[in-house]
């Protein structure tokens, strides 16, 4: 059998994942595994690639991407070998969508003389595209998304068809009568699964109000997150100094340092 070398060519890229797939010598993990299975990584792939951009790691980063375009390749592998369609017809498929969806830069089409207006432009043709498949508004919204991604969606083709707020104070107001609501559920003793769908309907709205405000709630919620690792760490490393724990440490102490850390870290 023939050496594959490290190629810039995705011809060679093809071939390992034909050889790892192949049931004659291959690998066994690779070769039990199916879309189902490999969904997941793809799913974590695609992550690995936005915390590498978060962190500015450009070496990272071309290391994240091969890693995400692997699981394309698997993917179209595994269509291959139930002939449904190949790597080809992938690329094929995203080249012909490219070029329809930018007839300002492929065609004749109406120019567009800034992203905003391409935004809404890449809107309509997908409208198109969903009028010619005649499904529902939302059916091809995917299910597996993230549901933080998932509301967000949903709200943008839901605004596409004017259902939704005219301005973010009416959604302001929207989010405090939702978490009255989950305040008013937990008096009345009700199940905790109605506590958990009236959250989910604060969590949704909270959502809707990120978008009336031009934030990425997912962006948002990133930030967050990182911003209390870093508070936390400062409130570790304090104790840790006086020779204590968060464990050992009552709240209002670390109540103290969390807000010497907003000073301290940001």
């Amino acid at each position: 059998m023939s050496e594959i070398k490290p190629s810039t060519d995705i011809a060679a890229l093809l071939a390992i994942m034909r050889r790892l797939r192949d049931p004659d010598g291959g690998c066994p993990w690779d070769i039990k595994q199916n879309f189902a299975s490999i969904a997941p990584y793809t799913i974590e792939e695609a992550y690995e690639v936005a915390g590498a951009i978060e962190e500015e790691s450009w070496p990272e980063l071309k290391d994240e991407l091969g890693d995400l375009l692997l699981q394309v390749v698997y993917h179209a592998r595994m269509a291959e070998e139930q002939k449904l369609f190949d790597f080809g017809d992938v690329v094929a498929a995203i080249t012909a969508k490219m070029v329809r969806r930018h007839p300002h830069v492929f065609a004749s089409g109406a120019a567009v003389d800034s992203a905003e207006a391409q935004t809404v432009a890449w809107e309509d043709h997908k409208k198109k595209e969903r009028a010619v498949k005649a499904s529902g508004l939302l059916d091809d919204v995917p299910k597996a998304l993230p549901a933080l991604l998932r509301a967000l969606k949903l709200q943008k083709r839901l605004a596409s068809v004017g259902f939704d707020w005219d301005s973010a104070p009416k959604v302001l107001e929207k989010v405090i009568e939702e978490a009255h609501e989950i305040v008013d559920a937990q008096k009345r003793g009700l199940p905790q699964a109605k506590i958990e769908e009236e959250v989910g309907d604060l969590l949704f709205v909270v959502v809707n109000l990120a978008r009336h405000l031009k934030v990425d709630p997912e962006t948002a919620l990133r930030v967050t997150n990182a911003k209390v690792v870093s508070r936390f760490g400062f409130i570790e490393k304090e104790l840790a100094a006086k020779g204590s724990s968060p464990t050992e440490a009552s709240l209002d102490e670390m109540e103290a340092f969390w807000q010497a850390a907003k000073k301290t870290v940001g």
